[in-house]
């Protein structure tokens, strides 16, 4: 067994807002693992500035996995616990290598039987962009939409309400992610005026690391809260546990290539629903390669929410796709 990898550099059709700031390009690592006459691609899809692997030694360390790839799995998921990008991009490989063409996990999904809802995503900008964005989703058959908000709450608001006004919760899913753009006494504030327009969750309203504060929040909070960034670095499964038992949030969010891949996603879940507590995937702008295997991974566990993943569509020098997008209905090309 082999494996090389390579960077590339995706670029996006326009710059995207985030509470981050503007991104203009997106970094990734292509994985390939080869056998005899067989082929398995994995995308190591780092975030710079949120993955917990975004540090200087990143490319040593896979640079090292291509050099150890003979190693048992369960000592090289050892090795690069602190590296869950490498990982998920090694479990797409060795996933890809087993199942063969375009396959991770193959299923209804894969063959073109069945398909996925997803939330249409708005990205920040003028309250003109967004609105332009959000009747685009809408005449597309969106009955699921999630805004970016924290950067300018007041626009933002204003968007909602309006939409809203349209729209009734029966009709229109609404669903924003702060990205950690609150302070706990402004979230307070922000969560009663979402539960004023019947929004059904916000994502990360402060930034990760308060737990006692998200806890406070969750506890009391008229709009469900969902945890994102949260998970982010937690490694250890006891600390995983503890976790959501203190925060006891009403949502989590996975985004494998930053949680530690699907095996480490798989934990989550088991988690969250011994605790009683949703959960939906979410993708974390990946390639096409990337977001090919999260997507079928998605169709296995069977949760019925919109989720939030991507369409490959972002980027002008994308892979070339395998997932097909209709309304709001996420299908593999067969």
């Amino acid at each position: 067994m082999k494996a090389k990898y390579s960077r590339y550099l995706l670029e996006f059709k326009r710059p995207s807002g985030t509470s981050r700031g503007v991104l203009h390009e997106k970094e990734t690592f292509i994985l390939e693992i080869s056998e005899n006459d067989k082929k398995g691609i994995g995308e190591c899809a780092i975030f710079r500035g949120l993955s917990f692997d975004d540090r200087p030694d990143y490319e040593e360390k896979l640079q090292w996995l291509c050099d150890h790839i003979e190693k048992d799995s369960e000592f090289l998921k050892e090795e690069l616990k602190e590296f869950p990008s490498i990982w998920f991009g090694y479990e797409q490989a060795i996933l890809n290598l087993q199942n063969g063409g375009n396959l991770y996990f193959p299923s209804e999904f894969t063959q073109g039987k069945a398909s996925i809802v997803i939330n249409g995503l708005i990205w920040m900008g003028d309250i003109h962009y967004m609105e332009e964005q959000i009747q685009d989703k809408l005449n597309n058959g969106f009955h699921c939409i999630k805004l970016k908000i924290g950067v300018d709450w007041k626009s933002e608001h204003v968007v909602l309400q309006k939409l809203r006004q349209k729209f009734s919760k029966e009709k229109l899913e609404l669903r924003v992610d702060a990205n950690g753009g609150f302070s706990k006494v402004e979230a307070k504030v922000v969560l009663q005026q979402l539960a004023d327009l019947d929004i059904h969750s916000i994502e990360q309203p402060i930034k990760a690391g308060n737990w006692s504060d998200m806890a406070e929040l969750c506890a009391e909070t008229p709009t469900p809260i969902a945890l994102d960034e949260e998970l982010i670095g937690i490694i250890n499964y006891d600390e995983k546990k503890k976790l959501l038992q203190t925060i006891n949030p009403q949502y989590i969010i996975l985004k494998p290539a930053l949680v530690g891949g699907f095996s480490c996603s798989d934990e989550w879940i088991s988690l969250a629903e011994e605790f009683n507590i949703g959960w939906w995937i979410t993708s974390a702008l990946e390639s096409n390669i990337g977001l090919n295997a999260i997507t079928q991974y998605t169709f296995t566990k069977k949760n019925p929410m919109p989720q939030g993943l991507g369409t490959g569509a972002l980027f002008v020098n994308n892979f070339e796709s395998d997932l097909e997008l209709k309304n709001e209905l996420l299908w593999f090309k067969i």
